[in-house]
């Protein structure tokens, strides 16, 4: 919960992440609070174990008007937005056939119109600094295809088209616009759909893990920290020429 404005300036920069309670969200929270930011999450459930600095409000991040009155507020008590890491996304495996529309716009309401709805609440805040940084949580997947993966696929590609055009209309207010594309990184959401796969395909758990660690060139998965590593680099002042990038962390598995 947000307190009562305060008439001075906040002195601590502020981060807002969208689906900040688990996985690579909660690890860029976390990280962002231990340097001195005074993290804002926005998710539809908490996380207990978080933080009690980070400032949890409960957001569906597929519901535009909830985005942007979370962020309205936000400005309204501390009067400055540095960053925003739009993290919230599902995942969903199938090919374009077995897609139905439903799934279709369920799956892009939160990864792609979500980021929208963030982009927009934010970049008033941060036209007015003249500075901000925004931060798309896109995918391997927005450089390379992978089987069963249509919309899923095609939204992490949006994210990443959007850093790059956000990037080119606001670099004259200095706000920085990247995509960081994590590869397979070990989060509630890569066991969610292995878990899904083999209950779907009847195969060993344990050798569908082995076999997805054998695929990376590092030999392991990442780790969300790894990933919350380069998002604060990115919004660090070490990163004021990086701009439009698409950032890969993938263990190499897209230079084969």
């Amino acid at each position: 919960m947000l307190t009562p404005s305060t008439p001075h300036k906040f002195d601590k920069p502020v981060c807002i992440v969208t689906g900040g309670s688990y996985g690579i969200g909660d690890a860029v929270c976390e990280k962002f609070n231990s340097q001195n930011y005074q993290v804002i999450n926005l998710d539809i459930q908490a996380n207990p174990t978080q933080s009690k600095a980070i400032v949890w409000l409960k957001c569906d991040v597929s519901v535009s008007t909830e985005v942007s009155t979370n962020i309205q507020n936000i400005v309204e008590q501390y009067g400055r937005i540095d960053c925003l890491v739009s993290n919230a996304g599902m995942h969903f495996s199938a090919n374009i056939e077995d897609t139905t529309e439903e799934e279709f716009e369920r799956v892009f309401g939160l990864n792609v119109k979500g980021a929208i709805a963030a982009t927009k609440a934010v970049l008033p805040q941060m036209k007015s600094q003249k500075s901000g940084v925004i931060l798309y949580m896109a995918s391997d997947q927005a450089l390379i295809a992978k089987h069963n993966s249509f919309v899923y696929n095609m939204s992490k590609a949006a994210l990443a088209s959007m850093a790059k055009t956000t990037a080119l209309d606001y670099a004259k207010y200095q706000v920085r616009s990247n995509a960081i594309c994590p590869g397979t990184i070990e989060t509630p959401l890569y066991h969610k759909a292995i878990n899904n796969y083999v209950a779907q395909s009847g195969a060993d758990i344990d050798q569908v893990h082995a076999e997805e660690a054998a695929l990376q060139p590092l030999g392991r998965l990442g780790k969300a920290d790894e990933v919350a590593a380069l998002a604060y680099f990115l919004a660090s002042d070490a990163a004021q020429f990086i701009t439009g990038s698409l950032q890969v962390i993938d263990g190499g598995y897209t230079t084969q």
